[in-house]
């Protein structure tokens, strides 16, 4: 499989959800006190449908100010998800968990996440082969995830169509090779970041960010993290990468955080420091 992506969770290190029930997120879910990049604005919560993930469930979230904008955007997943997963891959490929945004709820330009579990990595060997999960922020709709299809007439010739380098972060560009031979199917060509070395055999990865295109246009904000790394419990709040301009203006999440809640053995990976940026 194509060189897929990493996208981490990003955002302001906030107080976790409310547990699940039976697996499935509470339907009260409420933070208690407002996330800490928020200091004195009151904050509410919303949890969107859960899916099936191992022994587990996953599904996003929403963590809103006052005023309705979103302060941390996520997935969350049990401490169960990470155990009873499959071992391969029957289709030859992941299957994405498709997990839509709590009703109601502004994100935005994020509009829904792809979620995809891969037991055995995939390439390059010696480097992201290790048994690792994909989340795919989409800011492209399902159907424009739909369309990276080869079997589609127009698929390389939408395929070709890289965005403009200013609308990547400066560090980030597509693997060797083709635009067209790089496309993953039902995702889009995948950008990373040149100032990591990642040398076969040698490359340790825990977590990496990935951001991705299709038909010229910027598509998805990608977190990859390993299974093993997760369940270190390690913390993470990292500042984004940005871009030197935007194709759309919106608000784009600047943060992304992964953190284990012991309380409710809840896993969350999210974007955060949602900022206002002009189309240019």
């Amino acid at each position: 499989m194509k060189a897929i992506c990493v996208a981490a969770a990003a955002s302001v290190a906030v107080t976790m959800l409310a547990g699940c029930q039976n697996g499935q997120p509470s339907a009260s879910a409420a933070v208690a006190s407002a996330p800490s990049a928020s200091s004195a604005t009151a904050t509410t919560a919303a949890t969107g449908p859960s899916k099936p993930m191992g022994d587990g469930s996953v599904w996003t979230y929403v963590v809103s100010d006052a005023a309705g904008k979103p302060v941390e955007v996520g997935v969350r997943m049990t401490g169960a998800a990470l155990r009873g997963l499959p071992a391969d891959m029957p289709e030859g490929h992941p299957v994405p968990v498709i997990l839509k945004f709590p009703s109601g709820t502004a994100t935005g330009v994020l509009n829904h996440v792809e979620f995809y579990w891969n037991p055995m990595g995939h390439e390059p060997p010696g480097v992201w082969d290790t048994p690792h999960f994909d989340y795919h922020f989409f800011i492209a709709d399902e159907a424009t995830a739909r369309e990276v299809n080869p079997n589609n007439a127009n698929f390389a010739t939408r395929a070709s169509r890289v965005p403009d380098v200013k609308y990547m972060p400066g560090d980030f560009a597509p693997p060797p090779g083709t635009a067209v031979s790089n496309t993953v199917p039902l995702m889009g060509l995948h950008w990373a970041d040149t100032t990591v070395t990642r040398t076969p055999g040698k490359y340790d990865f825990t977590q990496e960010m990935i951001r991705g295109s299709w038909n010229g246009n910027v598509t998805f904000i990608e977190p990859m993290i390993t299974r093993e790394w997760l369940l270190s419990h390690t913390p993470l709040d990292h500042q984004l990468s940005e871009p030197q301009a935007y194709q759309r203006s919106g608000l784009y999440p600047t943060t992304y955080t992964v953190h284990y809640d012991a309380a409710s053995d809840e896993y969350s990976i999210a974007l955060g420091g949602f900022t206002d940026r002009t189309a240019s």
